[in-house]
């Protein structure tokens, strides 16, 4: 089986990335093989299309509802289940993988379509792609083109696999507000060794850049009756941040875990600032305060405190319902903090309530009574013996979010990564408002905090005839309480995206949509039953209208005849 040609081909606009994949394999044997695609795309993109041609004839994907999806493949697969065509790999990445057979000589092309809307991070924007052929590729070429009508202020370009050779293959071409990124190697630039005809093209080919920001409402873009607003406020003081960390000592913890915990709390440390307030709970069967009450980050503070996590050992149960209640205590009684700051609690733990409290539901609840609204919460769950359901749906009940930590040997760095991306809150309560009577279908427009190197982002559809679009941004930052206010010609903005080659068909209402679809999943994380259903009910609209794979869709794929003829690829979720 030879694939004779593998392109990537992505067109990213206004932080929207839209991907196609194709590949061609042709069947060099002369009796009948199977042909293999295998892709891995990250996490947060929905697959969007899919289709097998051979020789000739097109054999499309068809995204359906789960559960008809799942009733029909079950009525034409009588023998045994299929394991689907999607599971998750990793932390980033999930992989689509597809198998059929194709007689001697005959062709096969692959194409899978996925979209993600990029999310900036410690001020980067990041597109990855996974590059793994596994043979030789005759044509093999990865194109990148990146439309940004604030201007690019940065682009860069990482691999785990480049070598002197193959940074020959890689051309960059960029002006004021596009990019063109051209990977191209040729067979002998893939080999390992002249004398191999094995590829070095296996890992991760990384697209980093960011965006020029002028305005400081934002950057407002407008296409076919679609808005998106973009803000990410620049050079603005830091919030002092009152942080309790809620540390699992169970015994689970024991050995590596606890080790690397260790070593990140003493990073994190070293980066709070002077003016922040401070303190640790440490929990097992029993719950610890460090101090009776929170800190000021000051030298000999932190002096202390770096002593105390050294000492840290695991052992025991795990009361997290008690771990939790107390440190909003502590925070509830908290005195002499900065009048302007913001008060978070960060969660580790590696494993499921064991002692005292135990129902989560329960727990989830007093939390959420107890925090009241007060605080956010963020949640880490080490490892997969935690509920990351549990965690995750504590933590959007109470204005943070959870993320999973991986066991591997860079665990601490991941603990530290985390701790630096809400590290530097510099906007409280941030409500952004648009005219009432001319906007429908509004994204998150409310938001709790907003950390340095983030952005919001809110987007929605002007309803009549607007020649004016204002836009007003109210917030809170540490100096003061501030209203933006900008106005967004409409004529004049839909302008900046026509004619432009970079642009796929109506990019703008489908960024809206796949932020919207978003958006409605994680609020229905957190919603009682009946406004769970009606979420759900509204994201799978949208899923289907805009051929979307969710968590509440299904691709079917229909092989030739004489073939096991359907399969399913279902999106898996971190909560599982």
């Amino acid at each position: 089986m030879e694939i004779y040609s593998l392109h990537v081909d992505c067109k990213v606009t206004s932080r929207f990335a839209h991907t196609v994949i194709t590949s061609k394999i042709v069947n060099r044997a002369n009796e009948s093989k199977e042909a293999t695609f295998e892709v891995e795309l990250p996490k947060t993109a929905f697959i969007t299309n899919f289709s097998m041609s051979i020789d000739g004839k097109v054999y499309p994907g068809i995204i359906k509802e789960k559960a008809s999806a799942q009733k029909e493949y079950d009525t034409t697969v009588s023998h045994g289940q299929s394991a689907g065509l999607i599971k998750s790999t990793g932390r980033k990445l999930e992989q689509f993988h597809v198998s059929i057979h194709i007689a001697a000589a005959s062709k096969v092309t692959f194409e899978l379509t996925y979209e993600e809307l990029l999310k900036r991070r410690l001020g980067k924007l990041e597109l990855l792609i996974k590059v793994q052929p596994k043979q030789l590729v005759k044509h093999f070429q990865i194109d990148v083109h990146i439309f940004e009508p604030q201007g690019i202020r940065f682009l860069e370009t990482d691999s785990t696999f480049m070598t002197n050779e193959l940074t020959e293959a890689l051309t960059k071409v960029q002006n004021e507000t596009k990019a063109h990124i051209l990977f191209k190697p040729t067979i002998d630039q893939q080999k390992v060794n002249p004398e191999l005809d094995e590829t070095l093209l296996n890992g991760d080919f990384v697209v980093r850049y960011d965006v020029k920001r002028e305005a400081t409402a934002g950057d407002i873009q407008i296409v076919n009756g679609y808005f998106v607003h973009y803000f990410a406020p620049r050079e603005m003081p830091a919030l002092p941040k009152n942080v309790i960390f809620v540390i699992d000592r169970s015994g689970s913890m024991a050995g590596r875990k606890i080790e690397q915990t260790r070593d990140a709390l003493l990073k994190v440390l070293r980066d709070l600032r002077p003016e922040d307030h401070f303190s640790f709970i440490t929990f097992n069967s029993r719950v610890a305060k460090w101090k009776s009450s929170l800190l000021q980050a000051t030298p000999e503070n932190v002096a202390s405190a770096a002593g105390f996590v050294q000492t840290l050992l695991a052992n025991g149960g795990t009361d997290i319902n008690r771990a939790l209640l107390t440190a909003v205590s502590v925070l509830d009684e908290a005195e002499g903090l900065p009048e302007r700051s913001v008060s978070m609690i960060i969660l580790l733990t590696d494993g499921q309530p064991t002692s005292g409290e135990n129902n989560v539901e329960v727990i989830q609840e007093n939390i959420q009574k107890a925090v009241n609204g007060k605080y956010a919460l963020f949640c880490l769950g080490f490892g997969f013996d935690v509920s990351y359901k549990f965690l995750e749906k504590m933590a959007l009940n109470n204005g943070g979010i959870a993320r999973r930590i991986y066991e591997n040997a860079d665990a601490a760095l991941q603990l530290q990564g985390f701790y630096q991306e809400v590290a530097t809150p510099i906007l409280m309560r941030i409500e952004m408002q648009y005219p009432e009577n001319v906007v429908e279908g509004l994204t998150k427009n409310n938001f709790k905090l907003f950390f340095e190197g983030s952005e919001i982002i809110v987007s929605g559809k002007i309803s009549n005839e607007l020649e004016l679009f204002p836009v007003e941004i109210k917030a809170q930052s540490r100096a003061s309480n501030l209203t933006l206010k900008e106005e967004a010609n409409v004529k004049e903005k839909e302008l900046v995206f026509q004619n432009q080659s970079y642009i796929f068909g109506n990019f703008m209402e489908r960024l809206w949509a796949y932020l919207t679809i978003q958006q409605l999943l994680e609020r229905a994380v957190s919603a009682q039953e009946e406004d769970q259903r009606s979420l759900e009910a509204q994201a799978l609209e949208l899923s289907l209208r805009f051929s979307f794979v969710t968590p509440l869709t299904s691709m079917v794929v229909t092989k030739p005849a004489g073939q096991q003829q359907t399969e399913l690829a279902n999106k898996p979720t971190e909560a599982g």
